[in-house]
């Protein structure tokens, strides 16, 4: 892991722990925005753009436009707090859920590692084989996006269109405005 990689990685776990911890519901949104940036940058350094762009796109960009959004449509409650007050149970379970989480990153192989059980796969092999001549599609990412995991992108895309119809149906209730 190189130096930036273990920048961002700290900075995007500090994201998270402000947006757990914080009471401001608007630096709450903050925290999430900039977590979804370093996310975003995190795949760039993991030399996936694709995804980078998507979170970039969606995490950062749509999402925080439809929180601030909400936020300015419902009442915001007043606070003399700035900080969630935290559990020590709650804290003890986080902190072993992330030991967890971090006892698998020494099972993942290297950036870039030929021999990764993915670069030297059968099923990327048949990707990579037979994406032009069954999908018509130059791009081997986009084939598998679009033709093999057509089910799948289409899966997404209803969740997305399913939340935001959810969020504007809340926010045209009378008890919100």
């Amino acid at each position: 892991m190189t130096v930036l990689e273990a920048t961002v990685l700290v900075f995007v776990i500090g994201c998270a722990l402000a947006t757990a911890v914080f009471r401001d519901i608007l630096s709450v949104i903050v925290a999430s925005a900039a977590y979804s940036l370093g996310i975003a940058t995190l795949w760039v350094l993991l030399q996936a753009p694709d995804v980078a762009l998507t979170e970039a796109a969606v995490g950062a960009g749509i999402m925080t436009l439809l929180f601030l959004l909400t936020v300015a449509k419902t009442v915001n409650p007043t606070t003399d707090r700035f900080f969630e007050r935290i559990r020590p149970r709650t804290f003890v379970v986080l902190v072993c859920f992330l030991g967890v989480l971090l006892m698998t990153v020494p099972a993942l192989p290297a950036i870039g590692d030929a021999g990764s059980p993915v670069v030297g796969g059968e099923v990327t092999n048949y990707y990579l084989d037979n994406a032009y001549e069954q999908t018509e599609v130059e791009n081997v990412v986009t084939a598998v996006l679009a033709a093999y995991r057509g089910f799948d992108t289409l899966g997404e895309a209803a969740v997305v269109f399913t939340a935001g119809v959810a969020v504007l149906l809340v926010l045209r209730r009378e008890a919100f405005v």
